[in-house]
């Protein structure tokens, strides 16, 4: 039987040593690439191409303002029509998976990463990673925070400002800190 590796306790959502080698390395490759994302001057076509190859999926027409900041890339899917406003920062330890015609205001912030709530377990250096998944035609506006294991639902719109902690349904307005539906919509 073969005891998982550090990458596969990530994905899996388990307790995970992000100090690991292989996980180090898979950090400064993404590394690289975002910096040289970020010091594009605006040519939709080499962005495009430089996106194609640090995210896991991209879609048809997607536009990603810099800066932009992710922790591995390979974990991000968007679909067709994407927008992200400036300053997003996507810590994607696990999935983060966007559908078609998602739209990001600035400084977007989505995490799956987080740390163990208990001080004794914290203080060991492991932290856990939860998938965000958004679906089609979200809206989310600029100074959101998407914490981990939280799904949008399709046609939604996320107010600036909230700070989303558990998941919001489709076809609704969601607002505030911690974000709750508004209205439907």
């Amino acid at each position: 039987m073969h005891s998982k590796t550090e990458y596969e306790k990530m994905i899996a959502g388990e307790l995970y040593d992000a100090s690991d080698k292989q996980l180090f390395a898979m950090r400064v490759h993404a590394r690289a690439a975002v910096q040289e994302y970020n010091q594009t001057v605006y040519d939709r076509d080499q962005r495009s191409l430089l996106l194609a190859g640090l995210f896991q999926k991209t879609g048809k027409n997607i536009d990603v303002q810099t800066p932009f900041y992710c922790d591995y890339g390979v974990h991000i899917e968007v679909g067709d029509n994407f927008f992200a406003n400036f300053n997003c920062v996507f810590l994607d330890c696990n999935y983060i998976k966007m559908g078609n015609n998602v739209f990001l205001g600035p400084a977007v912030q989505i995490y799956t990463a987080f740390h163990p709530v208990d001080a004794s377990q914290r203080i060991k250096g492991t932290e856990l990673a939860l998938p965000v998944i958004i679906g089609d035609n979200v809206w989310i506006g600029g100074s959101v925070v998407i914490c981990a294991g939280v799904t949008v639902g399709n046609n939604t719109t996320i107010g600036a400002g909230s700070v989303v902690v558990k998941d919001i349904p489709e076809n609704v307005l969601a607002a505030g800190n911690p974000c709750r539906v508004i209205r439907n919509l």
